[in-house]
């Protein structure tokens, strides 16, 4: 047989969570897609793996709409959601085989054991670990019994398979490993996804879109290079990779725009608003000059990482420490520490945020 899995999309409505006086969630608002794979991103106390629960079923009961499909699963108990959860600890049982492991969501089902059987070696034979089907948890590695806590899940055929930063217990090499298999399992079946975790390389590397949550509150929600290129927000964009952040004005200049920072620094940029506001340059879109004479921000490096692919500097600009990042090729030089150099911005490699209602060019 085949775990080919019958997707459902996720809708949430206006939904708040609190835990007594304390509000984790305030109006969460999402639409996932059927067969999607989607992540929820954000620091400790985001609210992420709440949102997560709250699908499940797991903690208080929240105000507002989860629709799998066309169900309401508000007021159901986990066991009547036919929602699937891979825990970060995996949770299996250590007094079980791997097959009794797999096989206790079905048994609980009363399935009949013909099709059980049936069922579990199909699902192991999905993670690669049907040869390991007598073994122990304590006979497996952390990936294999991850592996297992995912045939346990998606052996019951879920409408929805969630994953609790299920990568964290890994070591960095594994967890590399873990998510493409991850991604790869969830396309083959087809099944509608939502991973949870605070890792911006996993989620960029495995989701579809993801929606970026700080203080219980959804921030944005797009692709992961949708978010990195255009945030909304100034968290955004600095919780997704490194950003440096130019606080000034845009105004008008020479037939296009010019953003004068408050340190006096005058830079032409691409703008169709002006006003007060920040931009957010990433250091891979600023150039590193030898000669400073013709740049628009000089500056002294103070720090240097050698990264291998690209070489990382800290430049001191009127006080203001920036990041830069140029590509490395085979023996071609770096600069030094304590070296005077130009910062070269491309006009339309940064994005204003605006503090405030702003002017719109005619």
């Amino acid at each position: 047989m085949t775990l080919v899995q019958k997707s459902a999309g996720i809708s949430i409505q206006d939904l708040h969570l609190s835990f007594g006086s304390t509000k984790v969630l305030t109006g969460v608002n999402l639409e996932i897609k059927a067969g999607e794979f989607f992540a929820f991103l954000g620091p400790s106390g985001s609210g992420k793996s709440t949102l997560l629960r709250a699908i499940a079923g797991f903690g208080p009961r929240p105000k507002g709409k989860i629709l799998v499909g066309d169900r309401d699963l508000a007021g159901l108990p986990p066991w009547e959601r036919n929602v699937g959860m891979v825990f970060q600890s995996y949770a299996l049982w250590p007094h079980m085989s791997v097959r009794k492991n797999v096989a206790f969501g079905l048994v609980e089902k009363k399935v009949p054991s013909n099709q059980i059987n049936e069922k579990v070696e199909a699902a192991l034979s999905l993670v690669g670990l049907l040869d390991y089907a007598e073994r122990m948890p304590s006979q497996l590695s952390g990936g294999q019994q991850q592996r297992v806590a995912l045939a346990r899940t998606i052996v019951v055929e879920p409408d929805v398979l969630l994953l609790d930063e299920p990568l964290s217990n890994l070591d960095a090499s594994l967890r590399v490993q873990m998510r493409r298999e991850l991604l790869a399992l969830q396309r083959k079946l087809g099944l509608t996804t939502i991973f949870v975790t605070h890792d911006q390389e996993e989620a960029n590397t495995t989701a579809d879109r993801m929606a970026v949550l700080d203080q219980g509150v959804v921030q944005q929600i797009g692709s992961p290079q949708m978010l990195y290129d255009h945030p909304e927000n100034l968290f955004v964009a600095r919780f997704l990779g490194t950003a440096n952040i130019l606080e000034g004005e845009i105004t008008k200049a020479d037939g296009g725009a010019q953003i004068e920072l408050v340190t006096g620094e005058k830079i032409a940029i691409e703008s169709s608003v002006f006003g007060d506001g920040n931009l957010v340059l990433r250091p891979q879109n600023i150039a590193v000059r030898q000669d400073p004479s013709a740049s628009a921000l000089t500056g002294k490096i103070v720090h240097r990482e050698f990264l291998g692919a690209q070489v990382r500097y800290l430049v001191d600009v009127a006080n203001t420490q920036m990041v830069v990042d140029q590509s490395h090729a085979l023996d071609q030089p770096v600069l030094e520490v304590g070296a005077e150099v130009g910062l070269d911005i491309n006009k339309k490699s940064g994005v204003f945020l605006p503090k405030k209602e702003v002017q719109h060019a005619a």
